[in-house]
């Protein structure tokens, strides 16, 4: 049995025993015995373990994880310290620069904010090695929306982000009128300039949750 160790585990442990994550459990196991893929199965579900179900204050969807050697660790965006940073979250950083000031940091790991309740959850949470989308038919997405899909249900609002196509077509998921959501073009260089760049969803976020009598977020990160 899959334990993520915190509330999570109280809302979404039922789904690994339903048919579906079963044969999606079969599938992964055949990969990962086969192929290269990513994240190590220790990281699958950092998303879920670094922000807990009530500490969740925004959830930042992306798409499936970075699919380059060394890159992801189950947060969307993220890549480890040593590792140089993408072009989607070099674009990310600029944004944020310009948006707050805010000084990009020398590594690319995104672990502060989650712990101040950004949760960086991908769509779909494993990918082949040098094959975008890979694994987009697995069967993950189905898990994500009820991720979503929890969320939602909750009374205390959160702030969805949504950025690039793949992430707005969850907005039929985000049903409940105390919620927040923004929604831009997504960060990669292909999209940025067609509505990422100067979207100011840093900021935007940080004046909803003070209205909300939340404490902002810090989106200083730490060297």
């Amino acid at each position: 049995m899959i334990t993520i160790g915190n509330e999570w585990d109280d809302y979404i442990s039922g789904e690994f025993e339903k048919e579906y994550y079963i044969t999606l459990r079969e599938k992964l196991s055949e990969e990962y015995r086969t192929r290269t893929v990513y994240p190590a199965k220790e990281n699958i579900f950092n998303a879920l373990k670094f922000t807990p179900y009530s500490k969740v204050k925004v959830l930042l969807l992306g798409q499936d994880p970075y699919h380059g050697v060394g890159q992801a660790h189950g947060l969307a965006f993220s890549v480890q310290k040593g590792v140089a940073k993408p072009p989607s979250l070099l674009n990310i950083f600029q944004e944020l620069s310009t948006d707050l000031g805010v000084v990009p940091p020398s590594h690319g790991c995104l672990t502060d904010w989650t712990t101040q309740g950004v949760m960086l959850l991908n769509t779909v949470l494993t990918v082949r090695e040098g094959e975008a989308n890979s694994h987009k038919n697995l069967g993950w997405t189905t898990f994500t929306d009820k991720i979503i899909e929890t969320l939602n249900a909750r009374e205390d609002p959160v702030i969805f982000l949504l950025w690039g196509r793949n992430a707005a077509d969850k907005l039929p998921l985000i049903t409940g009128s105390q919620h927040f959501v923004l929604s831009a073009a997504h960060p990669s260089p292909l999209s940025a300039s067609r509505g990422f760049f100067g979207c100011r969803h840093f900021s935007k976020v940080n004046e909803i949750l003070t209205r909300l009598g939340k404490e902002p977020v810090n989106w200083q990160i730490a060297e």
